[in-house]
């Protein structure tokens, strides 16, 4: 494991670069954003207040001016605040309902249309086949999450062709997760974006014609409009990040002043966190400690190294974090083995297949891989079967002889 000598990402994140300063891809494009002047990000406003000014010009149906994909989340709410407050256009708010909101997530959810005072809708498939789906995600990709980030990706767009509105707003661009554009890229959303980072290069008609009788019927929502309707409707997937400095806690606070938004009132086992991803109990949870199980880092690297661009700690402190909470196998494993109907045997058999050889070692029927902090350290039992266990020896061995 090679890791950033700024931040805390290891160079198997994300696509990530390191570069010969050992600083990775995604804190020199954060840099680089960090540099802009004053002057520089009036510049991109005034981009924006002409977008805006377009918007309002063209839509001579008097249809809603935009859709805005929310999940309730505090950069929902900041998306949201800028579009009606400070622009005062008429969007329409779509959700994608994955069925697994925490408390706080489905209240700050239902607050949206009562605060900004917009129309909203909130859209689930069935519960059946979210469970199926929750299953065969973590089957196909270990990602029991993948219906969700379908969802989102798909219903908004989806809706915007029903409803002939061209403009779509999102929040952050990605630039601060793995460093693929530059300050003057304006990178938009785009259905090959969506389908080979979101949607992991995976289709709704992946997953019908199985053992779970899933069927396109059951898939409707996850099926991307065609090039004709995108093209006739004039889609367009506008990343707010583009023109706005992006600030986690200065906007997140200013939506808890503004319009009473609230964080987990629990401490989240596998981050210190508590302001993100409250739409889904798993992402913070089971479902990124696949990730960990995968790739050997997780949800508190990636708030870490953000913390640490933004010079809300040091990267001491951040591999302190890292090391107490990457690792944490959270309770809410026995939530989501309950609501699909398996068992551990189950989980630990599938997932320790999807372990990365360039991260993990098998030592004395243990899994073993290096940290931050240069330890070689243990991090559970192998429940591979001895073909399985070979079938690992063999890949790792033949990376070791391309390097």
């Amino acid at each position: 494991m090679i890791y950033c000598k700024n931040c805390v990402y290891p160079t198997i994140a994300a696509n990530l670069e390191t570069h010969e300063d050992g600083i990775c891809s995604s804190c020199k494009t954060y840099l680089s954003f960090n540099k802009l002047t004053e002057h520089d990000w009036n510049q991109k406003k005034k981009i924006f207040e002409n977008l805006i000014e377009e918007i309002k010009k063209n839509n001579k149906s008097k249809s809603y001016d935009c859709v805005i994909p929310v999940s309730g989340g505090k950069d929902s709410y900041y998306q949201t605040h800028l579009i009606v407050k400070e622009y005062k256009l008429k969007p329409l708010l779509v959700t994608y309902h994955g069925n697994n909101y925490l408390p706080e997530g489905d209240y700050n959810r239902d607050q949206m249309r009562k605060v900004f005072n917009c129309d909203h809708i909130v859209f689930g498939p069935s519960v059946e086949v979210l469970k199926k789906l929750n299953i065969l995600g973590f089957e196909k990709m270990g990602d029991m999450n993948w219906q969700n980030h379908c969802g989102i990706m798909t219903l908004p767009i989806i809706i915007a062709t029903k409803f002939k509105i061209s403009y779509l707003f999102w929040g952050e661009i990605a630039w601060d997760i793995s460093g693929m554009f530059q300050v003057n890229d304006y990178p938009e959303f785009s259905a090959r974006s969506r389908h080979e980072h979101a949607l992991r290069g995976f289709e709704w008609f992946d997953f019908i014609n199985n053992e779970y009788n899933l069927s396109e019927q059951d898939m409707l929502w996850a099926k991307y409009p065609s090039d004709k309707e995108i093209i006739q409707s004039n889609i367009r997937g506008l990343f707010l990040g583009n023109y706005f400095k992006w600030d986690t806690y200065k906007n997140t606070q200013l939506m808890k002043d503004l319009y009473g938004w609230k964080e987990l009132e629990q401490q989240p086992q596998r981050t210190y966190r508590k302001v993100s991803n409250l739409d889904d109990r798993y992402e913070n949870g089971v479902h990124d400690l696949l990730k960990f199980i995968k790739f050997g880092y997780g949800r508190c690297s990636d708030h870490a190294s953000k913390d640490i661009r933004a010079n809300y700690m040091t990267r001491e402190q951040a591999i302190k974090l890292v090391m107490k909470y990457d690792h944490i196998v959270s309770d809410d494993l026995n939530y989501w083995l309950k609501y699909v109907g398996k068992d551990k045997n189950y989980f630990w058999n599938l997932a320790d297949k999807f372990r990365d050889p360039r991260v993990w070692t098998i030592k004395d029927g243990k899994w073993f891989k290096y940290n931050l902090d240069n330890s070689f350290t243990s991090y559970g039992e192998v429940y591979l079967k001895t073909e399985d266990i070979n079938l690992f020896n063999k890949k790792k061995n033949s990376l070791k002889d391309t390097n």
